[in-house]
This record gives C-alpha cells, sequence and structure tokens, in this order.
C-alpha cells in the first residue's frame, strides 16, 4: 500500500486498459449522450486508500481500480484512468472531461440532483477516530450504530451525548463528502471543523496533534489503523450511516447517458453474482462491503 504522502504530488495519469504503463491524458472526444463510449475515460482521485491511490511505481491502484478494470472488461471497453483533484470531479464531469467517476463516492440525494449513479457497489459506516490516549475512547455510548434515517431514543442519546463530549474539540473531515456534511450538520455548533482536501492531509495533522478528531468511513481508517503511524489511534462512539450517508458508494456519471448506466448496472450485478465484488472486497479491505 502507498504511502500517503506519495498521493498529495499527483496531479494527472492516465493508465490504459490496466497494463500499468501510465502516459499524459489524452483528450478524447465527448461520446453520444446515449452510447458506451471506447475508451471509457475514468476519474478517480488516486488519494483515498484503499479504494483508489497510488502505489511506489506511480500506479494507480486499490478496490476501484480493479473493479473498474473488471467492469470495462465485462463492458467490452478500454479503461482510461485520470486522476482528478475530488472537489472538481462533479463539475469536470458535467463539463465532459471524462465518463464516469469512481472515488469513493455516495450516492445521496443532492448528488442525485447534479448527476446520475450506477448501482451501488459498496457501503460502509461512518466513524470517528481518535489517539488512544484520548478520553473519548473510555466512554460508554450506547449503542453501536446510529441510523441516520430511523433514529432511536437510544440512538439520539447517543448522538447527543457525543455532542456534549466534542463541545470545543478539533475535529477533521475531508472537504465535499458526506462525512463532512453529517459534521456540519450534527456536530459544527460544537466543534472546531476544519477541513481537508485530502484524507491523507487530515491523517497528518491528527498526527501531528492539530486535530483531535477525525471522521471518514470504516474502509478508509482501517487503512490508517493498520499502517505503524496508525497504532496509536482507535475508533471511538457509534457509526454513523442511513440519512444523508446515502445509499452506498456508486460510479457518477451524467445524466441522460442511459446506455451506459445499463452497462454500468449490468456488469455490476454479474460482479456480485459471480461473487468477484465480494473477493475484491475482501482483498482491499479485510472484509465485504459489497452490497446485495
Amino acid at each position: 500500500m502507498k504511502s500517503w504522502i506519495a498521493a498529495l504530488g499527483l496531479a494527472c495519469v492516465t493508465l490504459l486498459g490496466g497494463c500499468g504503463k501510465e502516459e499524459a491524458a489524452k483528450q478524447a472526444a465527448p461520446a453520444a449522450a446515449d452510447s458506451v463510449p471506447n475508451p471509457l475515460r475514468v476519474a478517480t482521485e488516486g488519494a483515498y486508500p484503499p479504494y483508489n491511490m497510488v502505489d511506489a511505481s506511480g500506479n494507480l491502484v486499490g478496490f476501484e481500480i480493479d473493479m473498474m478494470k473488471d467492469i470495462c472488461r465485462r463492458m467490452k471497453v478500454e479503461c482510461q484512468f485520470v486522476a482528478t483533484a475530488w472537489d472538481g470531479m462533479i463539475p469536470a464531469l458535467q463539463a465532459g472531461r471524462f465518463d464516469v467517476v469512481v472515488a469513493g463516492m455516495s450516492i445521496t440525494e443532492e448528488r442525485l440532483q447534479a448527476v446520475d449513479f450506477s448501482d451501488g457497489y459498496t457501503t460502509t459506516p461512518a466513524y470517528l477516530v481518535s489517539a488512544n490516549s484520548n478520553p473519548l475512547q473510555k466512554e460508554d455510548y450506547g449503542v453501536p450504530k446510529v441510523d441516520l434515517s430511523n433514529m432511536s431514543p437510544e440512538s439520539q442519546a447517543a448522538l447527543d451525548k457525543l455532542r456534549g463530549l466534542l463541545k470545543g474539540k478539533v475535529m477533521g473531515v475531508q472537504t465535499a463528502t458526506i462525512h463532512a456534511n453529517f459534521a456540519e450538520k450534527y456536530l459544527g455548533d460544537v466543534v472546531d471543523l476544519r477541513r481537508y482536501d485530502t484524507q491523507e492531509q487530515l491523517a497528518l495533522d491528527m498526527q501531528s496533534g492539530r486535530i483531535e478528531v477525525g471522521l471518514a468511513d470504516a474502509v478508509t481508517w482501517n487503512a490508517f489503523l493498520q499502517r505503524p503511524e496508525g497504532k496509536d489511534y482507535s475508533f471511538f462512539g457509534p457509526g454513523f450511516d442511513g440519512g444523508l450517508f446515502g445509499r452506498g458508494q456508486g460510479v457518477a456519471l451524467v445524466k441522460g447517458r442511459t446506455a451506459l448506466k445499463t452497462a454500468l448496472n449490468s456488469a455490476i450485478k454479474e460482479m456480485k453474482a459471480d461473487g468477484t465484488m465480494k473477493t475484491m472486497s475482501v482483498q482491499w479491505f479485510g472484509f465485504d462491503t459489497s452490497m446485495p
């Protein structure tokens, strides 16, 4: 797994087909609105391990990279990966710079107003992380997970307790994510919220002591916690899903691309049915995050 620092210097690389060779991204002509383009231009962040990242040789790797190579194989098209900054992905997709976005992007009502999505392929709850020495680690929050779409009295009590304990704390989130949206809505009035362009920057500031708490999905945190630099950190509090966390992660595409969406969904359905999605999930995440 790559060094988190390496991804920060990534600007825009292209990985053709899955051969591992990088070359400058070519400006392919936009495909017709109702067709499956070949090559398929796939935007990814390259800085969100283990979904997508850059290895020591400068190649894009990760769960979503392997998944999209398999999807492209099933669709009988060539994959052309383009690493792109997270916060500009949707506008660039709408402008036709690429055909799809695959970047751990959750399917939410807000995003569905701007773009379309394939069926979901993975889903993981969001969790808070802090240093093991932080008193927050010793608290009992009452419930293991809070479903924002179905708040029980016990879940509301857990959230209320968390808000009280976090008052005045410095919390980090990646900008333009559902985790940032959650923090702003439910915790923004009690914490000092810091926003970061990448998850790597957030983790570095947590290690340096600039922030006390970070919020991200369980898979992303596991990639950090399993490395030497994450050995002194742990999850705390309940996990969060439902509500504004959406309906899992999906492939984003421009509205109206019916043929492309149908082809993507067909390939994703096949991968779930034959066990490929589960196998890749376990390989990269250590457990099965695939959606039924």
